[in-house]
């Protein structure tokens, strides 16, 4: 029974009923053929936010009316607000760019797209990531490259060239203030209706939201478990859609079974990755493995470990670095296991279903990666650092 908190009505209709629903002193009625709902008093408050109850009486038939306000578009615009400021959202976000809007807000309550974009309700549409740090923005032309890519597969075409959106990410990441954080963009077929295809759109739409985050993600231990949410095919695996309801599905699993993560497996049966992180493996023999990026999301922090990983085989903490198929005996038997991704950076993996990795301790090899990559953020060359002028 869903109970609309603000005012109080009943709501119940049964087979050839009808509600009869007050907008501000007219009223709409709405057949409603063999749906009952139970006869709950229904405190609503003024946002008119939704609550369940368990509560159900025997369906049952009766003319009731429900009063929903119809607002205006400052109405809305301070609903939008009181609900920012409510604390309903854990985030902190500084600024957000739209195309649609073809500028840059500062007010959450402002942030918001529509209902009939095709990303919404088709999950048409691509997205990718920059970390900022110390004022810089770390591998922002490394995460466009395949921002662009994932966009020619989605079959959707930018409003603006590449130099046009790295301006308008570097300068929305300037507007917001912000020099620690995170910088989020999607390209969408965009809004217009709600038919499949995007053939009724405007056009493609582009946003940028800027995220503030105080400190940098822990490089504690973890459980990981075996994902049995079937693993997307390599088609969509390869790209950065927002259809990421398997991979959200994944990690609801494995916090269901007390784990971080799941890990999938391709349909060879070689380890794959994780829900939104790479995954890397370090042997008996001190190599560093990771599983080939053919089937899987081509991770840019991924491939910045790899790179910096030849510090380590320059110091003899590495024999060697190898990217290749990796079975589950494989790395289940390794020294280390870690998890790698721009949301974790370089994350230890203690323990996978029943099997501890090594001594099941976070590793040394695990501990250098990360504070390699945090140096790289902080002080590597202007190929991986893009500064912002605030």
């Amino acid at each position: 029974m869903a109970s609309i908190q603000g005012f109080r009505g009943h709501a119940m209709v049964g087979a050839r009923s009808t509600a009869a629903i007050r907008f501000q002193g007219s009223f709409l009625r709405v057949g409603i053929a063999r749906i009952a709902f139970s006869s709950v008093e229904t405190p609503l408050n003024k946002f008119g936010s939704l609550k369940s109850s368990s509560r159900m009486d025997p369906p049952q038939a009766c003319n009731s009316t429900v009063a929903l306000p119809l607002l205006s578009i400052s109405e809305v615009t301070e609903r939008l607000r009181a609900f920012h400021e409510s604390g309903a959202r854990n985030q902190e976000y500084m600024a957000m760019y739209s195309s649609i809007v073809g500028g840059v807000t500062t007010h959450p309550a402002a942030m918001v797209i529509f209902m009939d974009d095709h990303m919404v309700h088709r999950g048409h549409g691509i997205f990718d990531t920059a970390a900022i740090m110390d004022g810089h923005l770390y591998e922002l032309d490394q995460h466009i490259d395949r921002f662009l890519r994932s966009a020619s597969m989605a079959k959707i075409d930018p409003p603006f060239d590449r130099s046009t959106m790295r301006s308008i990410l570097i300068e929305t990441v300037s507007i917001s203030k912000c020099t620690h954080g995170s910088l989020r963009y999607w390209l969408s077929a965009g809004p217009g209706d709600f038919q499949l295809t995007p053939s009724g759109c405007t056009g493609p739409a582009f946003y940028a939201v800027v995220i503030r985050v105080h400190s940098l993600p822990s490089p504690s231990g973890c459980k990981v478990v075996t994902s049995t949410i079937p693993m997307k095919p390599q088609q969509f695996s390869i790209m950065k859609s927002t259809n990421y309801l398997p991979n959200v599905l994944s990690k609801m699993e494995a916090e269901e079974k007390g784990a971080y993560v799941g890990i999938w497996l391709d349909e060879e049966g070689f380890v794959a990755e994780g829900p939104n992180m790479n995954v890397a493996f370090v042997s008996k023999q001190k190599a560093l493995i990771m599983p080939n990026f053919d089937k899987i999301l081509s991770g840019c922090t991924a491939k910045r470990v790899l790179a910096l990983a030849d510090r380590l085989m320059a110091d003899g903490r590495l024999t060697g670095v190898r990217v290749g198929n990796v079975t589950v005996e494989e790395g289940k038997k390794a020294e280390e296991m870690m998890l790698i991704g721009s949301g974790v950076i370089v994350k230890p993996v203690l323990q996978w279903d029943d099997q501890f990795i090594g001594d099941g301790k976070e590793g040394p090899i695990a501990q250098a990666l990360y504070d390699l990559i945090v140096e790289d953020m902080k002080s590597g060359p202007t190929t991986v650092r893009i500064p912002v002028s605030y």
